[in-house]
C-alpha cells in the first residue's frame, strides 16, 4: 500500500489573519456602541488566556493566536475610540457647538455633488480644513469639514487647496467635525497636483466617448469604469436595487479587479513578467483609486479588488483569504468608521463569496464554456449569494430576480467596464482621438444597453422580491438557504443542459416585454406623471434627480408609493393636498413611507373632517410636521415653480356637483417645469371655475397641460377649460368607475376644441415630455 506523502495531505486553511481581521472589525463595533471601556474588554481577557493555556498545557502556538485576537480586538477599539475624540475635542467642533464665523483653509477631498436644500438647491464638498480662525483665535489642525455652498463651489477641483469664509454648525455625522454654512465662493490656493488633473481628464474622456449614445447607457458606462454616478437616472437606480444590481453603478471590487486585471493581461501581451507584474498591479490599484476618486468606500473597493485578484490566481484561495483578513484589520484601524457601515459588509462578504465560492463555479462553468466567460459570470453570482443574507436584514426583502439578473449580466460587465476604459484613453489627445474614442466607447454602451434591459425588466416582474424577517430566526433561515444555494450551484453550472435551461428560462422571463425604442419607463426628460391609481389624483412634478412635488396622494398607499418607486423618487419636498376626500388623501402613507417628506400644504376648508383627521394621523405616525393651508403666491422647490390661484379668502359655496363645497375648495396650482405649464385643478367644480375665472380677469396662463378638474365629472364650466387652450389634458380616472367618469361630453368638447386628451385608465402612468425647441409636448403612457 502507497503511504502518502507529506505534500499528499490536504492542507488546512489557515485562517489566523482571518480571525485577527474579524476581531478588529467586532472592537470597533463594541467602542461605537460603548465606548471606552471596550478597550478594557480584551485586556481583561488576557489573564484569562494564558492561565487557560497554562493549565490545559497547551502549545505556544494557540495561545499566540489568541493573544493576537485579543490585541486586534483592543486596537479596534482603541482606534475607534480615539478617531472618534479626535472628532469631537477638534477645535472646529467647538467653533461649530457655537456657530462661529470662521475663515478656513483646506483641501478638497471630493468632487463637488448637488444636494437639495430647504430653499434652493446646494453644493456639498468635503475638505481636509488645515487652517481655522475664529473667535479671534487661529488653529493648525486636520479636521474633516463639509462645506454647503451656492453655484460657485460646483466649478471647484479635487485635490486643490482652497480658502473661504462661513458659519460653522454642528454635523449629525459622527466623522465630521463640522458644517460650513453660506461659505462664499472659494478662493483657490494651489491646484490640484498632475495625478488629480491626470485622473479628471480621464474621467472627463470616458463621458465624451459615450456622450452620444442614449442617456442611459451613457450615464452607466462611466459608472461601471470609475463610480462616476452622478448623471443615472434615480429610476434606474432604484431598479438596479431592486435586481440587485446597485453594486454595478458604485465603486466596487468587481470594478478595480477588471481594471487592474485587464492591465495585468496587456502587460503579460507586451511582454512584463515576475515582479514587473506586481509593480503593474500596484501602479493600477494607485491609477484606479485616483480615478474613481480617494474616498472611503473607494479605499475599501481597492482592498477588496485586489484581494478578488488574488483569489483566481495559484494557491488564490488560501492567499486570498489571508489578504482578506489583513485587509479588514488595515481598514478598520484607518478608518474605524467603515466597520458600522452596511457597504463595507456588504463588500467583505461580497470578496468573501468570490473567493471561496467563486473558484469552484469557475470550474464548473469553465468544462463547457471558455474560462474568460466563466469568470465572468462566477465573480458576480457569487458575491450576490455571500450577499444575500445581509441586504435581507438591511431592507427586508429577498430579491427573487437578483440572482438571475446577475448571472445575466456577468458576461457583459467584464467588456462594458474594459472597453468604456478604453475609450476614454483612446481619448485623451483629444482633437480627431476623441472621434475614435467612440468607437469602442459605443460598443461598451451596447453592452450595458443589456444591462439596463435586465434591471428594467427585472424590476417589472409581477414579484420581483419577497418581504422577508430581519429577526433572528428569519435570517438564520435564509442563510441556511443561500449555503444550500451555494452548495448545489457548481453541480448544476457542471451539467451543460441543466445550466443552458435555467439561462435561457431566465433570459426568456426578462425578454418577454422587450420594449420598443424609447418605450422604456420613465421616458428620458419628464416632467410630470399623473399615476394611475385607480378612482384619485396623484400628480408628480420633477424637482430634482431622485425628488419630486407630489399633488395629491390617492386612494391606495399601495399604487401610490408603486407610481413613485417606478419614477425613482426618493425625496418630497412639498405635497400638496387639493382637498380631503378620500380619493385625494387616503394614499399619503405611500408617499411619507421610506421618502424624505418637508413639507405638506392642503385646503384651508378642513371638509370632510375625517379626511383631515386622518392626513393629521398620518403625519405623526411618520414623524411629519403637521400640514399647514397653502399660503398665496408662489414659490420654487427645485426645479418646479408652484403659483397657487385658487381658493382665494373668502366663503366657500356649495356647487350643484356631486362634491359639495369641499370640491370647490381645491386648491388649483399652476406648475411650470422644464418650460411645461401645467394647470393642476383637483376637483374644482363649474361655481369655482367660474370665480377663478373672474379672480384672473381673462389672464392668459399659456397652459400647456390642463389636469381635467374632478376626473372628468360632466360638472364643468366647458367654456372656461376650451377657453384655457391647452394642447394636452390629462384625466386621472379609474377603470369601470360608478360615478360615470369621465363625462362624454367633457371628452368631446375638449377633443373638438383641438386638446389630446389621455385618460390613465386606458394608458396607465401617464408621462408628460418637453417637446423640442419648446414645441408640443408628449405624453407617453405606462
Amino acid at each position: 500500500m502507497r503511504v502518502p506523502a507529506a505534500e499528499d495531505e490536504p492542507r488546512r486553511t489557515d485562517l489566523r489573519l482571518v480571525l485577527v481581521g474579524a476581531a478588529a472589525w467586532v472592537g470597533a463595533l463594541l467602542a461605537r456602541a460603548y465606548g471606552g471601556p471596550a478597550v478594557l474588554l480584551p485586556v481583561l481577557l488576557v489573564p484569562v488566556v494564558v492561565v487557560g493555556a497554562v493549565a490545559t498545557r497547551r502549545g505556544p502556538a494557540p495561545l499566540v493566536t489568541v493573544l493576537g485576537v485579543l490585541v486586534a480586538l483592543g486596537a479596534g477599539a482603541g482606534a475607534t475610540v480615539l478617531r472618534a475624540e479626535a472628532v469631537t475635542q477638534s477645535p472646529v467642533t467647538a467653533l461649530a457647538a457655537e456657530g462661529a464665523a470662521v475663515t478656513l483653509t483646506g483641501h478638497v477631498v471630493t468632487d463637488p455633488r448637488t444636494v437639495e436644500g430647504r430653499f434652493a438647491d446646494l453644493v456639498a464638498v468635503r475638505l481636509d480644513v488645515r487652517d481655522v480662525t475664529g473667535r479671534g483665535d487661529r488653529f493648525l489642525l486636520s479636521a474633516p469639514v463639509l462645506v454647503l455652498g451656492g453655484p460657485e463651489w460646483a466649478s471647484v477641483e479635487l485635490g486643490s487647496e482652497v480658502t473661504t469664509t462661513g458659519r460653522l454648525a454642528a454635523a449629525d455625522d459622527p466623522d465630521l467635525a463640522a458644517l460650513l454654512l453660506g461659505g462664499r465662493a472659494p478662493e483657490v490656493v494651489s491646484p490640484p497636483g498632475p495625478a488629480w488633473r491626470a485622473a479628471t481628464r480621464l474621467r472627463t474622456s470616458i463621458r465624451t466617448a459615450v456622450d452620444h449614445r442614449p442617456p442611459e447607457q451613457a450615464a452607466l458606462v462611466p459608472a461601471l469604469v470609475d463610480g462616476d454616478d452622478a448623471g443615472l437616472d434615480p429610476a434606474l437606480e432604484a431598479d438596479f436595487a431592486t435586481t440587485g444590481l446597485t453594486h454595478l453603478t458604485a465603486v466596487s471590487g468587481t470594478n478595480l479587479t477588471l481594471v487592474v486585471g485587464f492591465l495585468l493581461v496587456l502587460a503579460r501581451w507586451v511582454g512584463v513578467r515576475g515582479r514587473w507584474l506586481m509593480v503593474v498591479g500596484a501602479l493600477g490599484v494607485v491609477g484606479f483609486v485616483l480615478l474613481a476618486r480617494t474616498e472611503p468606500s473607494v479605499l475599501r473597493a481597492a482592498a477588496m479588488g485586489t484581494v478578488g485578484l488574488l483569489a483566481f490566481g495559484l494557491d488564490g484561495r488560501d492567499r486570498a483569504l489571508r489578504a482578506l483578513g489583513l485587509a479588514v484589520l488595515v481598514l478598520v484601524l484607518l478608518q474605524p468608521h467603515l466597520a458600522a457601515a452596511a457597504g463595507f459588509a456588504l463588500s467583505v462578504l461580497a470578496t468573501a463569496g468570490i473567493v471561496l465560492l467563486g473558484p469552484g463555479m469557475r470550474d464548473a462553468l469553465a468544462g463547457w464554456l471558455p474560462r474568460v466567460l466563466a469568470e465572468a459570470v462566477a465573480v458576480p453570482l457569487a458575491a450576490q449569494l455571500a450577499c444575500t443574507p445581509v441586504v435581507a436584514a438591511i431592507s427586508g426583502q429577498v430579491s427573487l430576480v437578483a440572482v438571475g439578473a446577475n448571472l445575466l449580466v456577468g458576461p457583459v460587465v467584464g467588456p462594458a467596464t474594459v472597453l468604456g476604459l478604453v475609450a476614454g484613453l483612446v481619448g485623451l489627445p483629444g482633437g480627431f482621438a476623441e472621434t475614435v474614442s467612440r468607437g469602442p466607447g459605443t460598443l461598451a454602451a451596447w453592452c450595458v444597453g443589456w444591462i439596463v434591459l435586465v434591471a428594467r425588466r427585472g424590476a417589472d416582474l409581477p414579484l420581483p422580491a419577497l418581504t422577508w424577517g430581519t429577526g433572528v430566526l428569519a435570517l438564520a433561515v435564509l442563510t441556511l438557504l443561500t449555503v444550500l444555494v451555494a452548495l448545489l450551484a457548481p453541480w448544476v453550472l457542471r451539467r451543460r443542459v441543466l445550466a443552458v435551461l435555467v439561462v435561457v428560462v431566465l433570459v426568456a422571463v426578462v425578454g418577454a416585454r422587450v420594449p420598443l425604442p424609447g418605450s422604456s419607463w420613465p421616458p428620458t426628460g419628464w416632467v410630470a406623471v399623473a399615476c394611475d391609481v385607480g378612482q384619485g389624483d396623484a400628480l408628480v412634478l420633477r424637482s430634482g434627480p431622485g425628488s419630486a412635488v407630489v399633488v395629491d396622494a390617492g386612494p391606495e398607499p399601495a399604487l401610490v408609493d408603486g407610481c413613485l418607486g417606478r419614477l425613482g423618487v426618493t425625496q418630497v419636498p412639498l405635497v400638496v393636498l387639493t382637498h380631503f376626500h378620500a380619493d385625494h388623501v387616503d394614499g399619503l402613507p405611500g408617499v411619507l413611507e421610506d421618502r424624505a417628506v418637508g413639507h405638506v400644504v392642503t385646503t384651508r376648508v378642513h371638509d370632510p373632517p375625517s379626511g383631515a383627521a386622518q392626513v393629521a394621523d398620518d403625519l405623526a405616525a411618520a414623524g411629519d410636521a403637521a400640514a399647514v393651508p397653502a399660503p398665496p403666491g408662489t414659490v420654487r422647490v427645485g426645479d418646479v415653480v408652484l403659483q397657487v390661484l385658487w381658493p382665494e379668502p373668502g366663503p366657500v359655496t356649495d356647487g350643484a356637483g356631486d362634491g359639495s363645497g369641499a370640491n370647490d375648495a381645491s386648491v388649483v396650482l399652476l406648475a411650470e417645469v422644464g418650460g411645461v405649464r401645467l394647470l393642476l385643478t383637483g376637483d374644482v367644480e363649474p361655481t369655482g371655475q367660474a370665480r377663478i375665472a373672474a379672480e384672473l380677469g381673462g389672464a392668459d396662463l399659456g397652459v400647456d397641460v390642463l389636469k381635467v378638474p374632478h376626473h372628468g365629472s360632466a360638472y364643468q364650466d366647458l367654456d372656461w377649460l376650451t377657453g384655457l387652450a391647452a394642447g394636452t389634458a390629462l384625466v386621472s380616472v379609474g377603470a369601470d368607475n360608478d360615478y360615470g367618469h369621465p363625462a362624454p361630453d367633457v371628452l368631446s368638447t375638449l377633443e373638438a376644441a383641438g386638446t389630446a386628451v389621455h385618460r390613465t385608465d386606458e394608458e396607465g402612468d401617464l408621462a408628460v415630455v418637453p417637446g423640442p425647441d419648446g414645441g408640443p409636448v408628449t405624453v407617453v403612457g405606462r
